[in-house]
Protein backbone atom coordinates (compact mmCIF):
# COMPACT_ATOMS: atom_id res chain seq x y z
CA UNK A 1 0.00 0.00 0.00
CA UNK A 2 1.58 3.52 -0.69
CA UNK A 3 2.17 5.35 2.24
CA UNK A 4 -0.10 8.67 1.05
CA UNK A 5 -3.37 6.58 0.55
CA UNK A 6 -2.97 5.11 4.08
CA UNK A 7 -2.39 8.51 5.76
CA UNK A 8 -5.60 10.13 6.59
CA UNK A 9 -7.04 12.94 8.27
CA UNK A 10 -4.65 14.79 10.21
CA UNK A 11 -6.28 16.44 13.25
CA UNK A 12 -4.85 17.83 16.26
CA UNK A 13 -6.73 17.19 19.85
CA UNK A 14 -7.80 19.68 22.57
CA UNK A 15 -4.32 19.72 23.64
CA UNK A 16 -2.48 20.60 20.64
CA UNK A 17 -1.03 17.00 19.45
CA UNK A 18 -1.60 14.85 16.46
CA UNK A 19 -3.29 11.75 17.52
CA UNK A 20 -2.60 8.86 15.59
CA UNK A 21 -3.99 5.40 15.48
CA UNK A 22 -2.45 2.06 13.74
CA UNK A 23 -4.86 0.04 11.92
CA UNK A 24 -4.02 -3.88 10.96
CA UNK A 25 -6.71 -5.89 9.57
CA UNK A 26 -6.25 -7.93 6.42
CA UNK A 27 -10.43 -7.09 5.19
CA UNK A 28 -10.10 -4.00 3.08
CA UNK A 29 -13.68 -2.99 2.79
CA UNK A 30 -13.27 -2.88 7.22
CA UNK A 31 -10.01 -1.08 7.40
CA UNK A 32 -11.80 1.49 5.15
CA UNK A 33 -15.00 1.73 7.33
CA UNK A 34 -12.67 2.30 10.28
CA UNK A 35 -10.95 5.23 8.54
CA UNK A 36 -14.20 6.50 8.06
CA UNK A 37 -15.51 6.39 11.51
CA UNK A 38 -11.63 6.93 12.82
CA UNK A 39 -11.78 10.54 10.80
CA UNK A 40 -14.65 11.76 12.47
CA UNK A 41 -12.96 10.85 15.87
CA UNK A 42 -10.38 13.21 14.84
CA UNK A 43 -7.39 10.71 14.61
CA UNK A 44 -4.50 10.43 11.92
CA UNK A 45 -4.75 6.75 10.78
CA UNK A 46 -2.48 4.47 9.15
CA UNK A 47 -3.45 1.15 7.61
CA UNK A 48 -1.67 -1.90 7.14
CA UNK A 49 -2.94 -5.68 6.11
CA UNK A 50 -0.53 -7.70 8.19
CA UNK A 51 1.74 -7.81 11.39
CA UNK A 52 4.97 -7.76 9.24
CA UNK A 53 3.94 -4.15 7.56
CA UNK A 54 2.79 -3.49 11.39
CA UNK A 55 6.25 -3.99 12.79
CA UNK A 56 7.87 -1.37 10.12
CA UNK A 57 5.34 1.44 11.40
CA UNK A 58 5.84 0.94 14.71
CA UNK A 59 9.56 1.01 14.11
CA UNK A 60 9.04 4.26 12.52
CA UNK A 61 6.60 5.98 14.49
CA UNK A 62 4.89 5.51 17.73
CA UNK A 63 0.95 5.78 17.96
CA UNK A 64 -1.49 6.86 20.21
CA UNK A 65 -4.02 3.55 19.86
CA UNK A 66 -3.21 0.30 17.68
CA UNK A 67 -6.11 -1.66 16.49
CA UNK A 68 -5.12 -4.98 15.73
CA UNK A 69 -7.03 -7.85 14.22
CA UNK A 70 -5.73 -11.04 15.57
CA UNK A 71 -6.13 -13.11 12.71
CA UNK A 72 -4.18 -12.04 9.62
CA UNK A 73 -1.63 -13.55 7.03
CA UNK A 74 1.98 -13.34 7.55
CA UNK A 75 2.25 -12.44 10.79
CA UNK A 76 -1.00 -13.10 13.40
CA UNK A 77 -1.80 -10.46 15.97
CA UNK A 78 -0.60 -12.01 19.23
CA UNK A 79 2.83 -12.38 17.38
CA UNK A 80 2.58 -8.34 16.60
CA UNK A 81 1.82 -7.52 20.07
CA UNK A 82 4.85 -9.59 21.11
CA UNK A 83 7.43 -8.21 18.44
CA UNK A 84 6.02 -5.00 19.76
CA UNK A 85 6.58 -5.72 23.51
CA UNK A 86 10.03 -7.03 22.58
CA UNK A 87 10.81 -3.59 20.77
CA UNK A 88 8.45 -1.22 22.13
CA UNK A 89 7.23 -1.86 25.06
CA UNK A 90 5.94 1.00 25.99
CA UNK A 91 3.14 0.40 22.96
CA UNK A 92 1.31 -2.60 24.65
CA UNK A 93 -1.14 -0.64 26.33
CA UNK A 94 -1.83 1.28 23.54
CA UNK A 95 -3.44 -2.20 22.01
CA UNK A 96 -6.81 -2.42 21.28
CA UNK A 97 -7.30 -5.93 19.47
CA UNK A 98 -10.38 -7.08 16.68
CA UNK A 99 -11.48 -10.80 16.33
CA UNK A 100 -14.84 -12.41 14.64
CA UNK A 101 -13.78 -15.51 16.85
CA UNK A 102 -15.56 -15.07 19.20
CA UNK A 103 -15.03 -18.36 21.81
CA UNK A 104 -12.14 -19.61 20.17
CA UNK A 105 -9.74 -20.87 23.36
CA UNK A 106 -6.43 -19.65 21.88
CA UNK A 107 -7.60 -16.03 21.13
CA UNK A 108 -9.36 -15.35 24.74
CA UNK A 109 -6.17 -17.07 26.65
CA UNK A 110 -3.97 -15.14 24.24
CA UNK A 111 -6.28 -11.90 25.84
CA UNK A 112 -6.26 -12.74 29.40
CA UNK A 113 -2.80 -13.31 29.83
CA UNK A 114 -2.20 -9.93 28.63
CA UNK A 115 -4.93 -8.91 30.48
CA UNK A 116 -6.06 -6.71 26.90
CA UNK A 117 -8.66 -5.22 25.18
CA UNK A 118 -10.69 -6.93 22.14
CA UNK A 119 -13.78 -6.22 20.17
CA UNK A 120 -15.44 -8.74 18.67
CA UNK A 121 -16.86 -7.94 15.39
CA UNK A 122 -19.37 -6.88 14.61
CA UNK A 123 -19.03 -4.10 17.28
CA UNK A 124 -20.60 -1.06 17.17
CA UNK A 125 -18.75 2.53 17.16
CA UNK A 126 -19.25 3.76 20.76
CA UNK A 127 -17.84 0.49 21.54
CA UNK A 128 -15.00 1.35 19.69
CA UNK A 129 -15.31 5.02 21.14
CA UNK A 130 -15.05 3.26 24.20
CA UNK A 131 -12.19 1.22 23.86
CA UNK A 132 -9.86 4.07 22.33
CA UNK A 133 -11.02 6.44 25.29
CA UNK A 134 -10.01 3.47 27.80
CA UNK A 135 -6.83 3.31 26.04
CA UNK A 136 -5.83 7.30 25.84
CA UNK A 137 -6.94 7.16 30.09
CA UNK A 138 -4.49 4.37 30.41
CA UNK A 139 -1.68 6.05 28.57
CA UNK A 140 -2.06 9.02 30.14
CA UNK A 141 -1.84 7.45 33.81
CA UNK A 142 1.13 6.08 33.42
Amino acid sequence: MDNDENVKSKVIDGDGVTRKILILDDDQWFTNLLVELLQTQHFQTKTVDNGVEGIKEIMNSDFDVILCDIMMPNLSGDMFYVAVQRTKPHLCKRFIFMSGHKGNPKIEAFIKSINGKVLWKPFELHQLTEAIRDVEMKVKGG
